[in-house]
């Protein structure tokens, strides 16, 4: 990746619209901290029903915007630098240069299950499923029981008609956690696009056992409805 053509005009346009993000952000700190919940209304969707859990990144005071850009820049070679830049760009959802950051990272260790999962999170968040589940499909080698990419996993055929196969990871990630309400939630809609109605239902039950006045349990009957 040539890093400098990255940097061409960083200065304005690029550390404007990230500042402008984050400034954002500090201003609505205590809105945003109270509307955080399991769906995330950017995410990709699937007739607005898929939800995911959050893939957070962490903020940033404003003159740290330009100081973690130019590190990266100047510091090629520096795995953290990197995946900083990255979270940047993934702040303001500009994917491409994102995943410029974290390819970087990933050449530099391409066993590091946090990249990894960041490389599956941005090409899905980007509506790339295939390679998102390749990605994915990487991670779970490492750890097979981590129920959010897991769930992750699935959604990336589900989103791509294969609800089938989504079912069968679902379920698998409900043998780690029975009570994942994100993957419970979307195993019943694999459910519903595969006419098991039956089935849908018992997701309904067990959702409204889990968390009766939760947002996804509220969803999820709205739906069936």
């Amino acid at each position: 990746m040539n890093k400098n053509s990255i940097f061409i005009g960083i200065g304005g346009l690029i550390i404007g619209m990230i500042i402008g993000f984050f400034g954002a952000n500090n201003l609505n700190k205590s809105v945003e901290s109270e509307s955080k919940s399991v769906v995330n209304p950017a995410l990709p969707q699937v007739n607005n029903v898929v939800v995911r859990d959050q893939h957070s990144t962490s903020g940033a005071m404003m003159p740290e915007i330009a100081q973690t850009l130019d590190k990266a820049q100047n510091e090629p070679n520096n795995f953290e630098a990197q995946i900083q830049a990255g979270d940047l760009y993934l702040k303001i959802q500009n994917f491409t240069k994102a995943l410029e950051f974290y390819e970087t990272a990933n050449k530099l260790k391409p066993d590091n299950y946090e990249i990894i999962v960041k490389l599956g999170n941005v090409y899905f968040d980007s509506q790339q499923y295939e390679t998102a589940e390749t990605w994915y499909a990487k991670a779970l080698g490492i750890k097979p029981n981590d129920v959010g990419v897991r769930t992750d996993y699935g959604i990336t055929f589900l989103e791509r008609n294969d609800p089938a196969r989504a079912i069968q990871e679902f379920q698998t990630s409900l043998k780690t956690d029975a009570k994942h309400e994100p993957t419970l939630y979307n195993l019943g809609i694999a459910y519903i696009k595969t006419g098991d109605s039956e089935q849908a239902k018992n997701i309904a039950r067990q959702l409204e056992q889990i968390n009766p006045q939760g947002e996804l349990t509220a969803r999820f009957k709205k739906i069936l409805q």
